[in-house]
């Protein structure tokens, strides 16, 4: 039986903030028995799970603003805003209609609105954006959809220190040929 591609997605977003975990798990357990290896996947899952992740899941919808402290998954619909000083996860089935102003981004699944973050922002390979991306940094994988313009590097990273407040600024747009 194959598994879904939003649980192969959520297994690596959680894996990669174990590899350290997990690599000192791998060596201290010699037992070769396999409950012991499913207890210990089961308690990296719900550690990752309840440390520092939190997850809208699929069957989530929520109209207004969302405000997170420290890093967030969406698999879920979104219509609004998304402002956080964390690290926001758009999963392969989210879908976010609303501007996103967060610490980073990564982005699996669709957003139409515009994403400024302080740091990085990275479209994997079945991300669709419809908007403009300011962002420190910018990784787009072959496959995504980006339609919008972009600002990247030192300038975009200290508009979105200055915007990602909350607070409400004036914005101010350019004509893009």
């Amino acid at each position: 039986m194959p598994i879904k591609p939003n649980i192969v997605v959520l297994k690596q977003i959680i894996n990669q903030s174990e590899s350290e975990e997990g690599k000192s798990e791998d060596k201290s357990s010699a037992s070769p028995a396999d409950s012991s290896t499913s207890q210990s996947h089961s308690k990296k899952l719900s550690s990752a799970m309840s440390s520092s992740k939190n997850v809208l899941s699929n069957d989530v919808e929520i109209k207004g603003t969302i405000k997170f402290s420290n890093d967030l998954i969406i698999d879920g619909r979104i219509e609004g805003e998304v402002l956080s000083d964390g690290s926001l996860t758009v999963g392969e089935n989210a879908y976010v209609k609303g501007d996103i102003k967060t610490k980073s981004v990564v982005v699996f699944g669709k957003v139409e609105g515009n994403i400024t973050v302080k740091e990085h922002c990275d479209l994997k390979s079945n991300a669709e954006i419809v908007g403009d991306i300011g962002a420190g940094t910018l990784s787009i994988e072959g496959g995504a959809t980006f339609m919008g313009s972009s600002k990247v590097g030192k300038a975009a990273a200290a508009a979105a220190s200055s915007s990602s407040s909350g607070g409400s600024q004036n914005p101010q747009k350019s004509a893009a040929a």
